[in-house]
């Protein structure tokens, strides 16, 4: 049997939007309810083995409670989290502000503003930077993290200025000298887990296990929770529905803890209890895909949406390339291994900036990325064969020693060089690029199934220009490039940043909710998470979402009469 109770505010989803929105609206005295469709997972408790990444996706039907869930389009692929703090536990805690000029686009060859400018949100982005105390990586550290300065080395020779982009990450425990794996103070967050300051291992898009990242749940989440908001992680809403009363009601199934690892029907009420909850205001923030499925699966129920719904998707112009095998020069044929290192550091740790092309469009960030250590092992012993069969000489001098029994007891030398040359895991650098695409894709439902129409052919010249730019960082480098690694049988473009779907407009003709988020004609139904972007953000749009939903959750408190 479902339960029904009543809150002045729920909240869909847990990631930037809705984390802040929660936050600053439980802290302001009111009642709220926040639905996380994932489970929650506490510092020390993200994956790492082969069996714990096995079972790190998300899709009840198959027993998968994981937070990474994986969607496949014709020409686009995209990856979002699931868990109690959404995107920010798998994102690389870069919070770079959207560019002032980039709030006006080109349409159609006509330019064309969002409803908000860079004015609007700038009090909304002091508040996130103050609250998340973002910081560049450190310069104590760049001997430890040779990619940051081989990045910034490679694209300074190809022409391209860099800097060191914020991150929300603790370095130090104090604010003073930064040091690696030191406790933090306790900070009585919703996990009551113990924290420490970032370690350098590159594991941030697995999940951090030191708390090092200030995630949502670490920080927004446990505030509203510290101010009585009410916490429902597993609860994935179906329905959503005005009330004739007023406000809304909201339907959702619980994924219960012990059906994890056992396919289930999950619509089937013996094993995934629902759960009915009536709200006066009701606040989508599930994500561009979450929350534009959501409104498409109950068109029907909200009549009065308006038909700019599934519009201006994008996937924030992402590309990744790859710089493979890095090396130098030394005399004749001869190559020095480029240690670049990729899992010492942060996932991102520098970026490049390049501005507009002729058209007024495709201007484009680039950044370093890392990868985790196990990924280098990976990598190292795909080339295993190869370093055994370089390594024959010692292999069989090893083999002569035995037989003759003329043995050398020190074996250190021989045994590294079964290592092989290391080119294929320490020359390797991820590249990712991101930026301003031609917002021209839908999302649409076939049945109860989320397509889109997105194609990179009408998406801009910035994928060319950041293809481009990669190309020219890996020549500088002295390594092979390589781009779109999915390949030709699965989408070939990547997005981690999808956008768009519940865009803002200044009426319903343009957009499905104004510049604060309301959604046109369902008054009390707002949107605060990526599907309210008109565009591209440009850069990695994480603090321009938690802006939006702070300048969104003020105004509705204004309307309350709390501010």
């Amino acid at each position: 049997m479902s339960t029904a109770e009543h809150h002045d505010v729920v909240v869909v989803g847990s990631g930037f939007g809705g984390s802040v929105t929660a936050c600053r609206l439980a802290e302001a005295g009111m009642d709220v309810c926040v639905l996380e469709r994932g489970k929650a997972i506490a510092p020390g408790e993200f994956p790492r083995t082969a069996h714990q990444l096995r079972n790190a996706f998300w899709d009840p039907s198959e027993g998968l409670h994981g937070m990474y869930d994986v969607w496949s389009f014709k020409e686009l692929g995209a990856v979002v989290a699931s868990g109690l703090g959404g995107g920010s536990l798998i994102y690389a805690n870069v919070l770079l502000r959207k560019d002032p000029e980039w709030f006006t686009e080109q349409r159609d060859g006509v330019p064309w503003s969002w409803p908000i400018s860079y004015a609007d949100l700038a009090p909304h982005y002091d508040r996130i930077e103050a609250d998340l105390q973002p910081t560049p990586f450190p310069d104590a550290y760049l001997d430890r993290s040779p990619k940051a300065t081989a990045f910034a080395q490679a694209a300074a020779g190809a022409g391209l200025e860099t800097f060191r982009p914020p991150l929300a990450v603790a370095f130090s425990e104090n604010g003073g000298a930064p040091r690696p794996g030191r406790a933090l103070p306790d900070d009585d967050n919703l996990h009551d887990a113990a924290r420490r300051t970032c370690t350098l291992c590159g594991e941030c898009d697995l999940g951090c296990n030191d708390g090092a990242k200030r995630t949502m749940d670490l920080t927004y989440l446990s505030r509203a929770k510290r101010a009585g908001a009410t916490i429902r992680p597993r609860t994935e809403v179906r329905l959503i529905a005005p009330r004739p009363e007023g406000g809304y009601v909201v339907r959702a199934v619980t994924h219960p803890e012990e059906r994890e690892g056992t396919p289930t029907n999950t619509h089937d009420p013996a094993l995934c209890p629902p759960v009915t909850l009536t709200c006066d205001r009701l606040v989508l923030a599930a994500g561009t895909l979450g929350t534009t499925y959501l409104l498409l699966r109950n068109r029907a129920r909200l009549p009065h949406l308006s038909p700019t719904l599934g519009t201006r998707f994008n996937g924030n112009g992402d590309h990744i390339a790859f710089v493979r095998r890095a090396g130098e020069e030394t005399s004749g044929k001869a190559r020095r291994l480029r240690e670049i290192e990729g899992s010492r550091g942060p996932v991102i740790t520098t970026a490049a900036r390049v501005g507009d092309d002729a058209s007024g469009m495709a201007g484009y960030y680039l950044q370093d990325a890392g990868y985790p250590a196990h990924t280098a092992w990976m990598l190292q012993l795909t080339g295993m064969p190869r370093a055994l069969w370089q390594a024959k000489r010692t292999l069989l001098r090893v083999a002569r020693e035995r037989m003759t029994g003329r043995v050398d007891p020190h074996l250190g030398a021989d045994i590294a060089t079964l290592f092989g040359d290391l080119r294929t895991p320490a020359g390797m650098l991820p590249i990712l690029g991101m930026g301003r695409e031609v917002t021209h894709a839908r999302l649409y439902l076939d049945g109860d199934t989320l397509l889109t129409d997105w194609s990179r052919k009408h998406a801009g010249r910035v994928f060319g220009r950041v293809r481009a730019a990669s190309r020219a960082i890996a020549d500088q480098l002295g390594g092979r490039f390589a781009a779109d690694p999915v390949g030709r049988r699965r989408a070939p473009t990547v997005t981690v940043h999808a956008l768009g779907g519940a865009p803002m407009g200044r009426d319903a003709r343009e957009g499905v909710v104004d510049e604060y988020g309301q959604v046109f004609g369902h008054p009390g139904l707002s949107v605060a998470c990526g599907a309210a972007m008109p565009g591209s953000v440009g850069p990695n749009p994480s603090l321009t979402i938690a802006a939006f939903a702070d300048r969104h959750a003020e105004h509705i408190l204004r309307q309350e009469g709390r501010l």
